[in-house]
């Protein structure tokens, strides 16, 4: 069964955004394995929602294993244009996150969304943020540079939120670098504010293609204290996007359909015993979850199809059990009701 598109022209519209942004990075990261290593192009991986009755999605996943560690571009599209009972009539977005196996080489998240409310108007959520496991100054102006000019009057708004959102107040530190988002983002103007996330979206897109060419022509050798820092930090990303990160464990309290895809931004490895360590930093009440994600992992620190589904069961459930758990997760000024919207 194919999936049924949303019938709103706002969701139309968002839909060709978030697809076109999708297209050029795939194409972009596909010439970089033509030319700098197996030349092996992203797959495709479709999933459905409710058998496409309410939407469903694609990523593009990485197969060229000398250039990248995991990585993902996810579009998805969920609807209820039938179902007049719902907050949300639709949400669609593109989510991507791209993990290169040189250490020296940083990784991306990049999300860009519109949610469609039920007579209720229509708001973005646009975020990048740069993930180096070894920090790179020259890569961070560009990456800081890029976000500037492309931000405009939005700049001083995106970086507080961002900064906000990415900190681990458990660790004392920031996921990434480089942080920029805004939630709940909407001006007078909806063909500007759609012409502000298409272009922001190519414009960080090309920022990123450029840096990460330039590293892995530069940065080609590495040492194993190297992979130690990568694994160490690849940990923290895991981290942070299971115990934190509000947009994903949304996703997974939304709906069960999509697990793997959602568990896409996860690196391949993660060091387990320095996961495990990190619930004695933790708020009391989540001091099981770390425990039951490390438990989840394997000893040797693995993180594949298998085990995403098993991190993600584990996330649900522990929310579905200490739903006041959730006032811990990570926000900008404004928390947004994914999960409400999609209940009548």
């Amino acid at each position: 069964m194919s999936m049924i598109k949303a019938k709103s022209q706002d969701a139309i519209k968002a839909l060709e955004v978030v697809s076109s942004l999708q297209k050029r990075f795939v194409e972009k990261l596909d010439n970089l394995s033509k030319n700098l290593g197996e030349s092996k192009k992203f797959e495709e991986v479709t999933w459905l929602r409710d058998a496409g009755i309410h939407g469903g999605g694609n990523r593009y996943e990485a197969r060229d294993k000398k250039l990248f560690n995991t990585a993902s571009v996810n579009v998805s599209q969920v609807h209820y244009d039938e179902d007049e009972s719902k907050k949300l009539q639709s949400a669609s977005a593109l989510s991507t996150i791209i993990h290169p196996k040189n250490p020296n080489v940083p990784s991306i998240h990049i999300h860009i969304s519109l949610t469609c409310l039920r007579n209720a108007g229509s708001y973005w959520r646009i975020m990048a943020d740069l993930n180096p496991s070894i920090t790179n100054e020259e890569d961070k102006k560009i990456f800081d540079e890029s976000i500037k000019d492309l931000a405009k009057d939005t700049y001083e708004e995106g970086i507080k939120q961002g900064e906000k959102y990415f900190f681990i107040p458990a660790l004392n530190r920031h996921r990434g670098i480089s942080h920029f988002y805004l939630e709940n983002f909407k001006t007078d103007d909806k063909q500007k504010d759609f012409d502000f996330a298409l272009d922001f979206g190519k414009g960080i897109i090309d920022t990123y293609i450029n840096i990460i060419e330039n590293a892995f022509k530069r940065r080609e050798t590495f040492t194993n204290e190297d992979i130690a820092k990568q694994l160490d930090y690849h940990t923290l990303y895991l981290f942070q996007v299971l115990t934190l990160d509000r947009g994903t464990t949304s996703g997974l309290l939304v709906h069960n359909q999509n697990d793997v895809g959602i568990m896409g931004s996860l690196p391949s490895f993660i060091n387990k015993d320095l996961l495990k360590s990190w619930q004695n930093n933790v708020q009391e009440e989540q001091k099981e979850l770390v425990l039951n994600l490390a438990n989840v992992i394997d000893d040797n620190g693995k993180v594949d199809t298998k085990i995403k589904e098993k991190l993600a069961n584990t996330v649900r459930e522990f929310y579905k059990k200490y739903p006041k758990a959730l006032a811990n997760q990570a926000s900008g000024n404004v928390i947004p009701t994914t999960v409400s919207n999609h209940k009548e």
